[in-house]
């Protein structure tokens, strides 16, 4: 992971991001935050069939996938938040409808994505005639959705090379996170010594896709659904059947952060995962509405931080493992001063005490972009550079 942040840095002069002065008073000219949807109901399949427990899985109050009534007033209240947060930026006022033209919401679509840009929108701005756009299915859009949409020229075969370059193998891998592995097998509990279908570790190439499988294709997915279980605000003897507390969960989230370390990752693989999501934020902030919220998945997130070079470390969550509602949010400053244009980039949380309780406590975490000897970073040196990551 070091290595790959390190290079990335390479990839920026310091001295062309770097700020010739301090900058003076920097007021936001435009926002955009790209977040996962909310809390939901497993998806089908995220436990593998063949999975052995000792006993039932609990039984979520929706059907498969689709965001729990908590999960929508958790989006409601740090929709709140995030309002706040702007208006305290000069960007937007801090209650009432927001001037038309100013904010726009964009979904992919999934119906679990609509329904977390609207519970959001609820709460950013109540009972305003804001629109969410989005595709209707089974439409592949491409801002979320770039390999199925076939938004780039993605080679499968060079992929999987870049994959296990990154990676070392599927089996080295598997082995680094034996530990986890292990304790994801206790909390199963199926009293065996390996509780998931038997696989071996292999990546390959699938027409204009990949194909993960062995312990980590199996474990990430179970282990997001313990997670979501926790923050769901599931009795503490049904998440996990009581064999796991919030510390066991933040271990066992390295195993959903590894789907990431192979889906969005790699080099090759964040330039395509983030090909038309790193345009559209371009394109915003150059062009766009005082801010955009661009609702998809947890892939856009992690494939987003390796465009910028960042790690995403967020209270309660094992690194880069992104929680339902986490979001980056990249904003664009002017100095009043100079009139010389700069670009911030914070990873914004909620902790799962705060989702379990529907807690308002939100971190904003700062991310320094690799290469900027000065924070914030200059905007035309970053644009130029972010935009050379980006695929075609």
């Amino acid at each position: 992971m070091r290595a790959l942040l390190a290079g990335l840095a390479l990839l920026i002069p310091a001295a062309a991001h770097a700020a010739p002065t301090t900058p003076g008073d920097l007021v936001t000219e435009r926002a955009v935050l790209v977040m996962r949807h909310g809390i939901r109901a497993p998806l089908n399949g995220e436990v593998p069939e063949g999975t052995r427990t000792d006993r039932p899985w609990p039984v979520w109050p929706v059907a498969q996938s689709v965001v729990t009534p908590h999960g929508k007033r958790a989006l409601e209240i740090v929709a709140e938040s995030d309002r706040r947060l702007l208006a305290s930026r000069g960007l937007l006022d801090a209650a009432g409808c927001p001037k038309a033209g100013s904010v726009s919401i964009v979904a992919n679509a999934s119906p679990r994505v609509i329904a977390s840009a609207a519970a959001y929108l609820r709460g950013f701005a109540p009972q305003c005639a804001i629109k969410i756009s989005h595709l209707e299915e089974p439409q592949a859009d491409p801002i979320f959705e770039p390999l199925r949409a076939k938004a780039t020229a993605f080679d499968a075969d060079a992929a999987v090379a870049d994959i296990n370059r990154s990676t070392g193998g599927m089996a080295r891998l598997a082995a680094r996170d034996r530990k986890e592995l292990a304790l994801l097998n206790r909390v199963l509990g199926c009293g065996e010594a390996d509780c998931l279908p038997p696989a071996a570790p292999a990546i390959a190439a699938r027409d204009r896709d990949i194909a993960l499988s062995g312990p980590i294709r199996s474990a990430s997915g179970i282990a997001q659904v313990l997670l979501l279980q926790y923050l769901e605000g599931m009795p503490v003897q049904q998440v996990g059947w009581g064999r796991i507390d919030a510390a066991g969960l933040q271990r066992l989230g390295r195993l959903h952060a590894d789907l990431f370390t192979v889906y969005t990752r790699p080099p090759y693989m964040a330039a395509h995962q983030a090909s038309a999501l790193g345009r559209r934020i371009l394109d915003t902030l150059d062009h766009g509405p005082a801010f955009e919220l661009l609702m998809g998945h947890d892939t856009n997130v992690t494939a987003l931080a390796v465009t910028l070079g960042v790690d995403l470390c967020g209270e309660g969550y094992a690194t880069n493992d992104v929680p339902p509602g986490g979001a980056i949010l990249i904003e664009r400053l002017r100095d009043a001063r100079s009139g010389l244009r700069y670009v911030r980039a914070s990873y914004r949380t909620q902790s799962p005490q705060a989702l379990r309780g529907l807690g308002a406590q939100v971190s904003l975490t700062p991310l320094r972009l690799p290469g900027c000897a000065k924070d914030p970073c200059r905007y035309d040196a970053f644009a130029a550079t972010f935009g050379q990551r980006l695929a075609k």
